[in-house]
């Protein structure tokens, strides 16, 4: 008989998840060429280049927003395409908080600022709270009326909603600055801030998944008709899925304003939620892992894919550079996957330091039976 291997006990997974943990930021230290400086160590390989740096801010984003549209889609069952909205809410919001009264007065050209907003100046995390906050609200305005569709017409619904508030920030000139937009957003959004935020962002929702609310999520996914019956309030379970996803989705809007530096209303088009939703399906629907694994995956590639953009001479071919052809490229990668591996790169799993130790079990039992 094959020894059975026991399962990790609590205190041991915590153990490892530390070390994961400090490991993560150890490589983050090195990364962004910290480490070197303050140790001395000129022996440690050459840190990553601001390019490099922002690929790796930009998948910590990517992996928050997509978890937020995970909660609402993926472990609820809502098709939601507002998710541009809830962050530009929130992007808009936190630049108005970090930027100084002096920018906010030479900045407003068209129209002068709001006096309220011309003198607010909040600390940087407070902001991206705040952000958060602000698209809750709205999507606690627009969810009352909207989440009592499903399927198409709820991602008809909300893709107008996420319309409207772009239409709202071109015509809003002295909240907004119009298709203006804002410049000179402090860079606040480095590579420590973004994967802390990613790994509280990852901490809560796995702690709410595994209770027994993440139950009746998944309930209200898989049989509303069901879920009533059981007892479950099916409305009130959307409406909070999806206020939390709204407010996530408002915490990445502002990371990704305070890292680009720079937003404005085109920023914030269907095109930037189908980018998530494109992540989250990759990633497998359900799974909190394959929505980190998208993003790393998924933001990666279409930074790869811009070599074949360029020209290239094969010394007996010289191919023209195609502008465009980078998402081609990208699309078939993408049909491949849906056709191949419809439920995603992780379905509905997740990785576990259970299933690691069951993998590398089964690999050593198999090669001791070879033997």
């Amino acid at each position: 008989m094959t020894a059975q291997r026991e399962p990790f006990s609590p205190a041991r997974t915590r153990t490892f998840n530390a070390a994961a943990i400090a490991l993560l930021f150890l490589f983050l230290w090195w990364a962004d060429g910290s480490m070197a400086q303050d140790l001395g160590l000129s022996f440690l390989p050459e840190p990553l280049n601001g390019y490099e740096v922002q690929i790796l801010n930009l998948v910590a984003v990517y992996g928050i927003l997509a978890i937020s549209l995970n909660i609402i889609y993926g472990f609820t069952g809502m098709f939601s395409l507002g998710h541009a909205g809830f962050m530009a809410i929130g992007a808009y919001v936190s630049a108005l908080c970090v930027l100084s009264p002096d920018q906010k007065e030479m900045m407003w050209i068209i129209d002068e600022i709001l006096p309220p907003l011309a003198t607010l100046h909040t600390p940087f995390w407070f902001s991206v709270i705040l952000g958060g906050v602000v698209a809750t609200l709205f999507a606690l305005v627009i969810g009352i009326p909207v989440l009592r569709l499903g399927g198409d017409y709820l991602g008809i619904a909300t893709l107008g909603f996420s319309e409207i508030i772009r239409v709202l920030i071109v015509n809003a000139t002295p909240i907004t600055n119009g298709s203006l937009g804002i410049k000179g957003i402090p860079c606040h959004t480095d590579l420590f801030t973004s994967y802390i935020w990613l790994l509280v962002v990852v901490f809560c929702t796995v702690r709410l998944l595994s209770s027994n609310f993440g139950n009746v999520l998944k309930a209200v996914r898989d049989d509303e008709i069901a879920a009533q019956v059981m007892g479950i309030n099916v409305f009130h379970t959307k409406l909070f899925s999806f206020c939390l996803g709204a407010f996530l989705a408002g915490v990445g809007g502002a990371l990704l304003g305070n890292l680009l530096t720079t937003i404005d209303p085109k920023m914030f088009t269907f095109l930037l939620t189908y980018n998530i939703l494109m992540i989250v399906v990759a990633g497998g629907l359900g799974s909190i892992t394959g929505s980190i694994i998208g993003s790393v995956i998924i933001t990666v590639l279409l930074e790869w894919l811009r070599v074949v953009e360029e020209p290239m001479d094969l010394g007996f071919l010289e191919i023209p550079g195609i502008p465009g052809m980078r998402m081609v490229v990208f699309s078939v990668c993408l049909l491949i996957i849906i056709l191949y591996r419809r439920e995603g790169i992780m379905g509905m799993r997740e990785i576990t330091w259970d299933g690691i130790a069951a993998f590398l079990f089964r690999r050593r039992g198999k090669k001791e039976n070879k033997a």
